[in-house]
């Protein structure tokens, strides 16, 4: 155990080293960070809400329009495939539970329930006589209320990437709720666009006057009448940006293949008609279509300005939220709070480690002044670990930092007092460290892994703050056993060859 072969000095004190250079960027200010070379390290462990300061808000997922809207449209391609199928059907209503409809002849019925089980296999069919009632299976009501939120969860997390964000906390919380934190944003401004549906669809205007349905136009308020079926949405959109037109902004969009071939044709076929282009159930602009568009690209104009046009841009290129979400709880973390977090974690740390430090070199002499440095290298692997991984430092993951600065030494305090048991039974020095080491190497291995196995829970299962806790106290964990079975044994041994200490019978601890 005291011998040490030269690769394994060689490769002890690389980590060491390369542990100091990954955590350097920490404690530098940023205006030296910006002026470091590329090939220098520039990662810095990031901070969270409760330290930077930043917005929290909880959403509650609005799942049952998804129902409204699926129980709609599946109403509306149940009248078409009856009348294809020249099946009479009449008193179409909607509530919320499903469909009701009556059989005008009830020898229809078998070929209705067919067609029915045919095109909606996940559709249950309740019959009182004459009247059908469709409603939705448990496993399907299931399927779509998780869809719904996953769908919701992904489209906030894209919108908020969009905006920068470093290290945003996008969770389910519940059955329809959504967690969202984001460290250093505005509350307000992440509001205005998380909250908006952007639901973009593009209509033609209703001639007839019957049927369809009335929308406000966004500028003037006046409500004009459009065709109900969209003939282009926004999941055919490929980008959208803000541009000029002539002299001023609008927003730029392209279309994917698909939207591109159906633009085409639907501009083709429209020469002359006014065209609306709708976002959450308000008219943006109504153009007339001059001619036909085959390239993809469009823009549309509005009352904009370029901070409201980059903002809508942003929603559409993320895509529309399949529900509309409203905020059930709100906070804002002020930057002075998290100052004060960040202030209050450094003198606990500071503190924890001079008593540590201290307690040390005094119990242990010199053999506690090499566990100590052992302890900085410890503490600069961690910081390097921390940056790299771009984790996310909390005010619970300062308490595992700290945490880790006592269980550091705890290991060099298990050996240490073995190899003094060992000199009191008049064991020379390079036997005494050789059975402090190996008889006390199955103690520390089994303590730190329980703890280990407690982190790697804490983290499976916790959510939040409790996730930064469990990170730095599993990655202290691996750094304190590196540094206090490596590092600390190596300049044991450095110090034994220099002194010539091996027949001793007299150790500094």
């Amino acid at each position: 155990m005291v011998q040490i072969a030269p690769w394994k000095k060689i490769a002890i004190l690389l980590v060491c080293l390369a542990g100091l250079f990954f955590a350097l960027p920490n404690v530098l200010p940023a205006s030296v960070r910006d002026s470091l070379p590329e090939w220098m390290p520039q990662k810095t462990v990031n901070l969270g809400l409760d330290l930077r300061g930043g917005a929290h808000l909880l959403y509650a997922v609005d799942v049952e329009s998804v129902f409204d809207e699926r129980t709609e449209m599946m109403r509306q391609d149940l009248r078409s495939a009856l009348r294809k199928e020249q099946l009479s059907a009449r008193s179409f209503s909607l509530d919320e539970s499903g469909i009701s409809f009556s059989v005008r002849d009830e020898a229809d019925l078998p070929a209705v329930r067919k067609l029915i089980r045919r095109n909606y296999p996940e559709i249950v069919i309740e019959e009182d006589g004459d009247r059908l009632k469709l409603v939705f299976d448990q496993a399907s009501e299931k399927r779509i209320f998780d869809q719904t939120i996953s769908q919701s969860i992904e489209i906030v997390r894209r919108r908020i990437d969009e905006l920068g964000t470093t290290e945003p906390v996008i969770q389910r919380q519940g059955e329809d709720r959504i967690l969202v934190q984001a460290p250093g944003a505005d509350a307000q401004s992440l509001k205005a666009v998380i909250g908006t549906t952007a639901k973009l669809t593009f209509h033609l205007l209703s001639e007839s006057g019957a049927g369809g349905m009335t929308l406000p136009d966004a500028d003037t308020g006046a409500m004009i009448r459009i065709e109900k079926e969209s003939l282009i949405t926004g999941d055919m959109l490929d980008d959208a940006y803000p541009t000029d037109q002539q002299g001023q902004v609008a927003i730029g969009f392209r279309l994917n293949s698909v939207g591109s071939r159906r633009f085409c044709e639907v501009t083709r076929t429209h020469i002359g008609k006014p065209f609306a282009i709708v976002l959450d159930e308000e008219i943006l602009s109504a153009p007339v279509i001059q001619s036909a568009i085959c390239g993809g690209q469009g823009v549309i104009t509005g009352n904009f300005n370029y901070g409201s046009a980059n903002d809508l841009a942003t929603l559409l290129r993320a895509g529309a939220l399949p529900a509309p979400m409203h905020v059930v709880e709100e906070r804002s973390v002020g930057p002075s709070l998290g100052a004060d977090s960040i202030e209050a974690g450094k003198m606990a740390s500071i503190v924890g480690l001079v008593g540590v430090l201290v307690f040390m070199a005094v119990t242990y002499s010199l053999f506690g002044i090499f566990a100590n440095i052992a302890l900085v290298f410890n503490m600069a692997l961690l910081f390097a670990l921390l940056s790299l991984l771009q984790a996310t430092l909390t005010l619970p993951g300062i308490a595992g930092i700290v945490l880790t600065v006592g269980m550091a030494v705890d290991a060099n305090v298990l050996v240490f007092e073995r190899i003094r048991e060992e000199l009191a039974q008049g064991r020379n020095a390079l036997a005494s460290i050789d059975a402090g080491y190996k008889h006390a190497m199955s103690t520390i291995i089994d303590s730190n892994l329980t703890t280990l196995i407690a982190a790697f829970i804490l983290f499976s299962f916790g959510t939040g703050p409790v996730k930064g806790f469990a990170v730095t106290l599993g990655l202290g964990i691996m750094t304190s056993m590196f540094s206090a079975i490596m590092v600390t044994r190596l300049l044991i041994v450095m110090w034994l060859d220099e002194k010539k200490g091996r027949k001793s019978k007299e150790l500094p601890i």
